[in-house]
């Protein structure tokens, strides 16, 4: 099976899309579209050679505040700022059938790479997730994201991003 990553599209069949979490199927197949006509986010699909959507996540700008950075990060962090700007990665989901098959990695790894690119244009300190539960907190953490104490959210650094691609 041929699976490629495209922007989301009308054409794209998402009706069966099953990763486990109704509300990551619930936002793929009836709210995605919209948020990105509405500029509210980007959505990128992994897609089959039907156009059946496997898998997908979101990209947003974003901030987080200077308080639920934890205190090592802070005093690294210039005094004049109460927000840092952060690029959101809101949802990443992958159907049932190809779980455990590394898809989520790739996907992941898609959106790095995005986010990074965009910060050569747009400034951004880090690629921030909110994780649905404790075992996506474990995925992201894999990959190098902290955990911001006071929100739950977790934030991996461009400049560690960069230094990865390196």
């Amino acid at each position: 099976m041929k699976l490629t990553i495209q922007v989301l599209e009308k054409k794209h069949e998402k009706s069966s899309f099953d990763c486990g979490y109704s509300m990551l199927n619930d936002y793929i197949k009836k709210q995605a579209k919209q948020d990105v006509n509405r500029d509210l986010s980007a959505c990128f699909v992994l897609i089959d050679e039907r156009d059946v959507v496997k898998g997908y996540y979101t990209l947003s700008a974003n901030s987080i505040r200077r308080e639920d950075f934890p205190d090592e990060l802070k005093r690294k962090m210039p005094p004049g700022y109460t927000d840092f700007p952060t690029t959101l990665l809101g949802r990443l989901a992958i159907d049932n059938s190809l779980k455990g098959q590394g898809y989520g990695a790739i996907l992941l790894l898609d959106a790095l790479n995005r986010s990074l690119k965009t910060s050569e244009s747009v400034g951004t300190l880090a690629v921030v997730v909110d994780p649905i539960d404790e075992k996506a907190q474990n995925f992201y953490s894999k990959y190098g994201f902290i955990l911001l104490p006071t929100s739950g959210k977790m934030l991996l650094s461009m400049k560690t991003i960069k230094d990865l691609k390196d």
